[in-house]
């Protein structure tokens, strides 16, 4: 460098060693680490895109498959990192590069799949979605820490991580006083399950209508995650048509740039009517069409 003095030059070459550096990392997050992690030891969690780079995207077997009919959808996906959540038996798309990962309402179900060898080839994950409802045992929806320590340890010791989606519902276990998303922030649930797991996902969907209360309760909770374990990865849920009035894209699009700083990626839902989600409006995937046009 001409005209640059030696200390000058070293500590230039320095910034940019220390920039290579840094985009390995970024890529070896980003490339979903490893297969898998030695057994008995820890998985990475940092398995989805680090805040400030482009989300990752969960989306059910289901969700992806109406994604992929949109080829703009489809490109702008395969430029992110992208999971496909797969109920246990199901066989994965692999489109847009997605990962699987598999879901479980009760520890025991996961247990059985793990141990039992029943996850799809490639499975980099597995889900644990307690909410209050009858596919998760009572005693789970009491005390859901408890029950995704056990669950941990089982997807650790196979080379698994763990990602736990607590629904807000989990509340009515424990009521308190006002809204349930309040209610959800006072019980601690975010810290107490962060603390034990590699990612979690925050049932934020119902609050989605209004984005100033949507980034209230994600900013909090991923906070309150973070404090508990700073190496936890964050996502945020939305929903296409969760029950209650009809949602728009726009509503879907403002809710993920107001807190697109504050996670890591965003699980899509594009719920069906069903046994799991009794109230939910019928499906409208066009709407996730038309937010994932506007965000990728």
């Amino acid at each position: 460098m001409a005209g640059t003095r030696p200390d000058q030059a070293a500590a230039a070459l320095a910034r940019r060693a220390w920039a290579l550096a840094a985009m390995a990392v970024v890529a070896f997050v980003l490339a979903g680490c490893s297969a898998s992690a030695p057994r008995g030891g820890h998985a990475s969690p940092s398995f989805t895109a680090p805040p400030g780079h482009p989300p990752a995207w969960m989306l059910t077997r289901a969700a992806l498959a109406q994604m992929m009919a949109s080829p703009a959808v489809r490109t702008g996906l395969e430029r992110t990192r992208v999971y496909e959540i797969l109920s246990p038996g199901q066989t994965p798309l692999a489109a847009a590069g997605a990962l699987p990962v598999v879901s479980f309402s009760s520890v025991s179900e996961l247990k059985q799949a793990v141990t039992g060898h029943q996850l799809p080839a490639g499975t980099r994950a597995v889900l644990y979605d307690p909410e209050a409802w009858s596919f998760t045992p009572a005693g789970e929806q009491r005390d859901p820490a408890r029950a995704a320590r056990e669950a941990v340890g089982i997807a650790h010791a196979h080379g698994l991580k763990l990602i736990v989606a607590p629904a807000l519902n989990l509340t009515t276990a424990r009521p308190g006083a006002g809204p349930r998303w309040r209610q959800f922030l006072d019980l601690g649930l975010a810290g107490a399950l962060a603390r034990v797991c590699d990612v979690i996902e925050l049932q934020a969907q119902s609050l989605e209508r209004d984005t100033g209360t949507y980034a209230a309760f994600v900013r909090a909770a991923a906070g309150q995650a973070r404090g508990a374990n700073p190496r936890v990865a964050v996502l945020a849920g939305l929903s296409t048509n969760p029950p209650g009035a009809q949602v728009s894209s726009h509503q879907l699009t403002a809710a993920i740039r107001a807190t697109s700083r504050l996670v890591s990626g965003y699980w899509l839902n594009i719920p069906g009517q069903g046994p799991r989600c009794p109230t939910c409006s019928a499906p409208r995937p066009e709407v996730g069409l038309q937010a994932l046009r506007e965000i990728l």
